[in-house]
């Protein structure tokens, strides 16, 4: 067998994971995201955004899966952006494309350039700027709507980050208009898969992803800290709360999930609409 039968063979295998071996825990909660939140349409041109980790390759590939077998047409662009990785970061990203059978178009941005020496919330600056570049290259692109790789984890996890660390009820939509780029979508298809599964599928075709390759992880690294740093994190602390707590309440984080489907505004004390903030007292008397 040479090389590029080798190559087909591994993407194949791949993909029977996802439909059949993965079936109930990945392609079906993807399948229902779609349907569920009226993610695609016939006619979208969808812009999958690859970083390079397991969750954005994952949607990827399962993005692919659905056009090949499903009933609705559509297109799709699959996107990295390199805001400056370290050339053996890029190469890995390259392998995984391939390995995966994903057709990537890689561009180039100066984002780590500029976030490198910012002290104050850089993570969040450089998201913020990575998500303005995929828009900005997706709409070049003839693109309608982009698609990120968030899970149910990640939406959970959102959730009670929001409660005890900013005194407020937010979540992480399953699609949202953009407010900067207008006529242009975002839509988080694995927003029904759980993180535990994407791991599972990643170690059962012994795959390697990026995590974080931006160089302040990369410096972290370097120093041997950077265990302790990803445990410092918010998210890492709300993610060990949750695994915590399913250990006495299995049903959990489908709890947390089903909060903000459930609000009850009559047993609340204030809520914003339309960025008006309304309190109870309003009605009280009525």
């Amino acid at each position: 067998m040479n090389q590029n039968e080798n190559i087909l063979k591994t993407v194949k295998d791949i993909e029977r994971s996802v439909i059949k071996q993965y079936r109930k825990s990945i392609w079906r909660p993807f399948v229902s995201a779609l349907n569920e939140y009226d993610m695609i349409r016939p006619g979208d041109r969808i812009a999958v955004c690859i970083s390079g980790g397991k969750d954005s390759f994952l949607l990827a590939k399962c993005m692919q899966e659905i056009l090949r077998h499903g009933k609705m047409t559509f297109g799709l662009e699959f996107l990295v952006m390199d805001p400056g990785y370290h050339p053996d970061n890029r190469s890995l990203i390259e392998e995984n494309a391939c390995r995966l059978g994903i057709p990537v178009k890689i561009f180039d941005s100066d984002i780590f350039d500029v976030v490198v020496d910012v002290e104050e919330s850089p993570c969040y600056l450089c998201a913020r700027m990575r998500r303005g570049w995929l828009y900005a290259k997706a709409r070049e692109l003839g693109c309608n709507k982009i698609a990120l790789g968030h899970h149910f984890d990640d939406v959970i996890e959102t959730i009670l980050m929001s409660m005890l660390y900013g005194a407020q009820v937010n979540t992480m939509m399953p699609k949202l208009h953009s407010t900067n780029f207008p006529g242009m979508e975002l839509i988080r298809p694995l927003y029904l898969v759980r993180e535990a599964d994407i791991l599972s599928w990643k170690e059962e075709n012994g795959l390697r992803f990026l995590q974080c390759a931006c160089r302040f992880t990369e410096r972290i690294a370097r120093e041997k800290a950077l265990e302790e740093e990803v445990h410092s994190s918010k998210r890492q602390e709300v993610k060990e709360l949750i695994r915590k707590l399913e250990k006495v309440n299995p049903g959990v984080a489908k709890n947390i999930f089903r909060s903000v489907e459930n609000v009850n505004l009559d047993a609340c004390i204030g809520y914003v609409k339309d960025g008006r903030r309304h309190h109870f007292l309003e009605t009280y008397e009525d």
